[in-house]
């Protein structure tokens, strides 16, 4: 039992990291820090605008890939011995 715990647990850390890395991504760079973000630019354009608008998504699909394969490790760790 209480390794079913543990893992959980360790899932749960992971959902944090996720959901903290998006919100710093899409809320931070989108929004809070737009305007200095602004001032840099990428292929002609500002990389502020370039996280509100496209930046968020990509890394929420990274996070996905990345929690996939954390996942995977983490289900092997754990895996039932039976």
């Amino acid at each position: 039992m209480e390794e079913k715990q543990t893992y959980w647990q360790e899932n749960l850390r992971l959902i944090f990291t996720c959901l903290v890395i998006w919100f710093v991504v899409s809320f931070g760079f989108g929004l809070l820090l737009v305007e200095p973000l602004n001032a840099i630019r990428i292929g002609g354009y500002k990389l502020g605008f370039w996280f509100a608008q496209q930046g968020s998504i990509y890394t929420f699909v990274a996070l996905i890939f990345w929690y996939t394969a954390k996942m995977n490790k983490l289900d092997k760790k754990y895996e039932d011995k039976e």
